[in-house]
């Protein structure tokens, strides 16, 4: 959709840019994985932000914004329109606004946290939280957010005001839109994709493994599940994220769903290119 756009303002003089917004397509050597614009896609649109940290580097969304942020005001500075592409919905916060970020938790602290994860499961551990935090916003079965927010009790922090899916707040005058569509149609096409990438990654999962890659990298969706070979599973993954993120959109402040079920990417762009009245917009 990206690069249709892209072509949509070229045709208007614009000279649009991408900038990534997924916590994943950061790293080095993990393109296929990760669904990183190919070389080919790159050719036909600049995109920032992929693929340039190490696969055995750690990484985190409080490196990542500054840089999000810098991609972003050069662009603008130049003239240029910057398509914020991706990704996670985190990720996405950052780039386009002045996020919050709340301290890291210490090694020891999280491995034990994961540890009881492991061990208690993540429900019981969903409702030490919300004992704790009971306005906390978790969906049952978010290991990850469970964890951050434990991370932050243990810490002696409240994790309440770092919980806001959204805020209006942008840092540039911004149009955000919600690409979303039919599930059993995407169902389709995910269960397509990972097809797709389960032949395509195998060998740069395995080239990363041996690298030693970091601990931030192997949570690329996909990266275990390919080294166990479980196809299946990494499918299933796909498919929960692909309605978290649906559900996580639609309760974006100002945002623009546009349905995309049976229609062509060019189509859409240009519904997208008829909300861009100038260039002043993200």
């Amino acid at each position: 959709m990206a690069l249709e756009l892209a072509k949509l303002l070229r045709g208007r003089g614009e000279d649009p840019v991408a900038i990534s917004a997924d916590s994943m397509q950061v790293y080095d050597g993990l393109g296929p994985l990760t669904g990183a614009a190919s070389r080919e896609e790159q050719a036909q649109l600049e995109h920032r932000l992929i693929g340039f940290v190490p696969v055995t580097n750690s990484f985190s969304v409080g490196e990542y914004m500054p840089l999000a942020h810098a991609e972003i005001d050069e662009a603008l500075a130049a003239g240029r329109r910057p398509i914020v592409v991706g990704g996670t919905g985190l990720y996405l916060r950052a780039a386009l606004t002045e996020l919050d970020l709340r301290p890291p938790p210490g090694p020891e602290l999280r491995t034990r946290i994961q540890a009881r994860m492991e061990a208690e499961g993540p429900e019981a551990l969903r409702a030490e939280v919300l004992e704790q935090a009971p306005d906390a916003q978790i969906a049952p079965g978010d290991r990850n957010l469970i964890i951050r927010y434990l991370d932050l009790l243990e810490m002696g922090e409240d994790p309440l005001p770092g919980d806001r899916l959204w805020t209006a707040e942008t840092r540039h005058p911004t149009l955000l839109v919600g690409l979303v569509m039919d599930r059993d149609e995407l169902d389709r096409r995910i269960d397509a994709r990972m097809a797709a990438i389960a032949a395509a990654a195998i060998d740069e999962v395995r080239a990363a493994e041996a690298a030693g890659a970091s601990a931030t990298a192997r949570k690329a969706y996909g990266f275990d599940d390919l080294l166990r070979g479980d196809v299946d599973a990494m499918t299933l993954k796909a498919r929960r994220l692909a309605r978290r993120q649906m559900t996580w959109m639609r309760k974006l402040s100002g945002v623009r769903m546009i349905d995309t079920t049976s229609r062509a990417p060019r189509e859409v762009a240009a519904e997208i290119g008829a909300l861009l009245p100038d260039a002043t917009a993200t």
